[in-house]
């Protein structure tokens, strides 16, 4: 196993330099999923929702949160993000399944990005949607894939 990168020989907690790393494309794509009351998930995809769009808000504020990992997780390097993709889309009768698709050329990797991006759209949506259930669960929030960097490319399997 390789050791923790985040920690210096001294055990303190510290920026990951990253100056003499190529720039690469690098792509991180990460999942999760809300489930909820049958109703609930109606009320969202019928557009009933008295605080309006909610896929449409939830998505926007999933972007914005990739945009911000750096300022959110004290040791992530700020990143210039060349595209960030969200995808929302129900499966069965409770549950909400997100994925993020974050790209950059840079120096280090965008895995952090993505896995926010997919916990703040899950988070907007229970914000959004806690009035009319409270027991809704957010789970599953995973890395599936990241390419790039000197690691290469990595696939979640199973």
């Amino acid at each position: 196993m390789d050791k923790l990168t985040h920690f210096n020989s001294a055990g303190d907690a510290h920026m990951v330099s990253v100056g003499e790393k190529a720039v690469t494309h690098r792509v991180a794509v990460a999942e999760g999923r809300i489930s909820m009351r049958p109703e609930t998930l109606a009320l969202i995809l019928e557009g009933g929702h008295k605080k309006g769009d909610v896929l449409g808000i939830a998505r926007i504020a999933g972007i914005m949160a990739a945009k911000k990992t750096a300022d959110l997780i004290p040791l992530c390097h700020p990143l210039s993000l060349t595209h960030v993709d969200l995808e929302l889309h129900p499966e069965g009768k409770e549950t909400i399944h997100c994925r993020a698709t974050v790209e950059t050329r840079g120096q280090t990797g965008v895995e952090m990005e993505a896995l926010t991006a997919v916990q703040i759209t899950l988070l907007t949506i229970y914000d959004m949607c806690k009035a009319v259930d409270r027991g809704m669960t957010i789970d599953g929030v995973r890395l599936v894939e990241k390419k790039g960097g000197k690691s290469g490319h990595w696939r979640r399997t199973g």
